[in-house]
This record gives structure tokens, C-alpha cells and sequence, in this order.
């Protein structure tokens, strides 16, 4: 059975509340199901990892909740939050401008090891 869930925001619109909380909430749900949780962030979506731009975004117009919170539930419920490496490029982003529930940057060779595990499931937006 599988341990490792990654949900990978590549294509998603990061100022669409739909395509961007969806899958962040769906991420807190498996971790307080007990399984090791990353959210990898790349290409536009990773602007959502900037400082600054996710408290920006709400869930629903009407509500106070924003993206923010939900990346902040997500992180106490123990997902972790990475952004590639070539979204750092495509947002024009340094290291410095990432807040501070994401754990890093990874690159390709990192991410390619980590879904090639069996005990590894892939969710892709």
C-alpha cells in the first residue's frame, strides 16, 4: 500500500481559489490520514509559494479565508511544501522570496527519485 502522496501544481491557475484549494486542502485531508504529504509547486503555480501572493487569493469571494490559510492548515497537518526549481525561474523568484511553510526547492533528479518509489502516489493539477 502506498505511504506517499505528492500533489504536484503545475498547471494550475494560481489565482483561481478552485484550482489552487482544491488540491491543497485534498493534501491536508491525506496527511491527517496519516500519510507523508509534499505539495510540489511549479511553472505558474508556484507564484502561490511567494511571499505575499496566496494571502492575496481567497477561498470564495465572500469569505476571509484565503489560500494562505489553507497552505498554513495544510503545513500544521504536516504537508510539506516544495517548489521546483524551474518554477523559481518561471515566476522570477529567488529562495529568499518563499514563505515560510515551503521547505525548499528541489530539482528533477530529486523529484524523479521520489515518484519512481512504490510506496509513492502522484496527484497532478
Amino acid at each position: 500500500m502506498a505511504r506517499k502522496l505528492i500533489v504536484v501544481l503545475a498547471n494550475a491557475d494560481p489565482h483561481s481559489d478552485e484550482a489552487i484549494g482544491a488540491p491543497i486542502f485534498q493534501a491536508s485531508v491525506a496527511a491527517s490520514m496519516g500519510y507523508q504529504v509534499e505539495v510540489v509547486c511549479t511553472g505558474n503555480a508556484a507564484t502561490i509559494l511567494k511571499s505575499g501572493v496566496a494571502e492575496a487569493i481567497h477561498v470564495k469571494s465572500a469569505e476571509a479565508r484565503t489560500i494562505y490559510d489553507f497552505i498554513k492548515e495544510a503545513h500544521a497537518a504536516g504537508v510539506r511544501f516544495h517548489c521546483f526549481s524551474t518554477g523559481l525561474d518561471t515566476c522570477a523568484m529567488r529562495k529568499h522570496d518563499l514563505i515560510a511553510e515551503c521547505s525548499g526547492v528541489i530539482g528533477a533528479a530529486h523529484f524523479i527519485e521520489e515518484i519512481m518509489e512504490n510506496d509513492c502516489r502522484v496527484l497532478t493539477y
